[in-house]
Parts: structure tokens; C-alpha cells; sequence
């Protein structure tokens, strides 16, 4: 659970470094959508849990990310878009080969509630 919006970059990206599936999906609202860096789409959280967990175990098994810039914008007291970039790093080819840094862009839409604030919908996509 997120106290703020700009709380989600971090938590996100602490959450993928330590491939914790169940963190990030916990950032979901229970029916929230994600298009991830494959280009899987996992509607609700044990879909996003389950799809991360699947994605972890190939290319992104080693991955980190770093925080670049963020832009929050409120639409709102109770909903905000957060767009934020990273540097992707420890991607494996398919020989297992590590393909070096690569920038990518998270967009989320937050919302607040009674459980604070949960992504409803969200897309990570490479740069480039």
C-alpha cells in the first residue's frame, strides 16, 4: 500500500530489482491491468503476480532498474498519472547473453482509497 503517488516509482522498481512478483502486483488494484516489457497483458493481480513470476525466470532474471525522471500529475484529490523512466540493466538474450542498458518508460494511472493508493492501470515499455 502506498501512503502518496510518488511513493510508486520506488516501491516499483525496489520491487522488480528484488524480483518480488507479489510486490509489485500488490501495488495493482485487485482488478487492475498491466501491459508489461513483453507485451503481456495481465488483467488483476494474481494475473500480474503470475505473469511477472513467469517473466522473471527468462530475461529478466537478472534485471535492475534505476530510477530516472518522474512526472506526477494529479488529476485530481483522489487520482494521479505517474510516468517515470528507468535504465534498464542485466537483460539476457536468448544465449543468456547480457545485452547491456536500456531505457524504459512506466506510465500508471493511481487511485486512492480506503487501502490508499493502488495502480489501476499501468504500461512499461522499452524506449527506443
Amino acid at each position: 500500500m502506498l501512503s502518496q503517488p510518488e511513493g510508486f516509482a520506488r516501491a516499483f522498481a525496489e520491487a522488480w530489482s528484488a524480483r518480488d512478483a507479489e510486490a509489485i502486483a500488490a501495488l495493482f488494484a485487485p482488478d487492475g491491468d498491466f501491459l508489461t516489457l513483453t507485451g503481456a497483458w495481465a488483467e488483476g493481480r494474481e494475473a500480474i503476480a503470475r505473469t511477472l513470476a513467469a517473466e522473471f525466470k527468462g530475461a529478466f532474471a537478472r534485471t535492475k532498474l534505476v530510477t530516472g525522471r518522474m512526472k506526477l500529475r494529479p488529476l485530481g484529490p483522489h487520482a494521479a498519472v505517474a510516468m517515470q523512466r528507468f535504465v534498464l540493466s542485466g537483460l539476457l538474450d536468448a544465449q543468456g547473453r547480457d545485452v547491456g542498458r536500456h531505457g524504459a518508460v512506466l506510465t500508471a494511472t493511481l487511485l486512492a482509497g480506503k487501502d490508499g493508493w493502488l495502480v489501476a492501470a499501468a504500461s512499461f515499455s522499452a524506449e527506443g
